[in-house]
Order: C-alpha cells, then structure tokens, then sequence
C-alpha cells in the first residue's frame, strides 16, 4: 500500500517574527532575572550577617520590609509561652471610644475555617512582633531606623479595622495597646502561675487624612 500523506489541518502553523522572539526573551530574561534579585533578597535578609548581607543591607531591607518579612527558623522554635493579643480605641471629637481586641477578631476569623486567610493569621501579630523588636519597651522610642516605619505600619492596619470615624465624627487620635498572658499549666501538671494579662499601653498617635489613603 503507498504512504498515506499526513492529515493537516487547514490552520497555518503559527511563526513568530524576529521582534516578537526577541520581545518574549526579553521578558522571560527580565522576569527570572527579577524573581532570582527577590529571592536573594529574603535569603540574605534571614541568613546570619555575611559581608554580601551587610553591603547591601539597605537595599535589602527596603526591598523585604514590612509586606515581606520573613520569620522561618533552620530548627524548630520553642512553643509559644505566653498569649499575646492587640487592642486598640480611637479618639475623634465626640471623645475615646472603647477597646477593641483585634486579635479576637482573628481568631475568629480563623476559628473553624478550613482555608483561613494568611492575613487573619499572621498580618497582626507580625505587625506588633516588627513593633516589639524595633522599640524600646521602657518609654517607647524607636530603636534603628525600622522604627518609624514600623510605627506607622501597625498604625494603618488598625485604621483598616476600625474605620475613619468615631460616632460619625473623623478619627483624630489612635492608642494601641498589648495584653500579655502566660500559658496556663496543662492540667496534670504540678505547676501553677498566674495567667492575669499584662498590658503594655503605647501613647497616643495622631491620625489624619492621609493616614487612610491606600486602605480599603
């Protein structure tokens, strides 16, 4: 029997155009390039001090924090100790309104969720834990220059929670404030310590306009 000829469809076969090659290179050359820079940039924000780190800690940290803040460990940390929740009240012109604890707010967003939201588990607490490292816990004052700016990020995440008004007046004011409490012993244990909270209470930050631009 002869050969039979191959089937073809009756579609041209697609060729690209030398420009349009050399626009697709270029774009994948650019995006691995840029993906490779950003993974350099966390590995070396979380590998110990090395003279590479050190040269460009600035370009680093500028790249990383706050949205990219990495908190992983070579080894498995120790179990948390303590309970740490976040609260917050706002102030306008019609006076202070009550605290909010904006930690409840996402534990229950995460309670009996099967899919939670990396945001509800981890955006608030990593938040204060960026506040806590750069701050002095005695009078507050920041400590380096990540101070302000970690100011101003827990800051704004809290007016994404309450909102700009107060009993329909504009926000002017915002305190936030940390309820440290111990683990309780587990029940067959001996041991026994006090589980009350320990509040540590910031002062008072002022709040404008521009400080609710970008939230949604």
């Amino acid at each position: 029997m002869p050969d039979e000829e191959p089937v073809r469809s009756g579609m041209p076969e697609r060729t690209w155009s030398p420009p349009a090659l050399a626009v697709l290179a270029t774009g994948a050359v650019v995006l691995l390039s840029g993906t490779a820079v950003f993974l350099g940039a966390l590995f070396l924000s979380v590998a110990p001090a090395n003279s590479l780190s050190q040269r460009y800690q600035d370009q680093v940290n500028g790249l990383v924090y706050p949205e990219f803040e990495q908190n992983w460990k070579l080894f498995a940390p120790d179990p948390l100790q303590q309970n740490i929740s976040v609260d917050v009240r706002v102030r306008s012109a019609t006076g202070d309104g009550d605290w909010v604890d904006l930690t409840a707010q996402d534990i229950a967003a995460v309670r009996g969720n099967p899919f939670p939201s990396h945001a509800d588990q981890n955006l608030l607490r990593r938040a204060w834990d960026f506040y806590d490292s750069t701050h002095n816990s005695q009078d507050e004052s920041p400590i380096g220059s990540r101070g302000r700016l970690a100011e101003e990020y827990l800051k704004r995440i809290a007016l994404q929670r309450i909102g700009p008004t107060l009993l329909g007046a504009p926000i002017t004011g915002i305190e936030v404030r940390s309820a440290t409490a111990a683990v309780p012993a587990p029940p067959w244990s001996t041991q026994h310590w006090s589980t009350e909270p320990q509040y540590r209470q910031l002062p008072w930050w002022p709040v404008s306009a521009t400080d609710f631009q970008g939230l949604s």
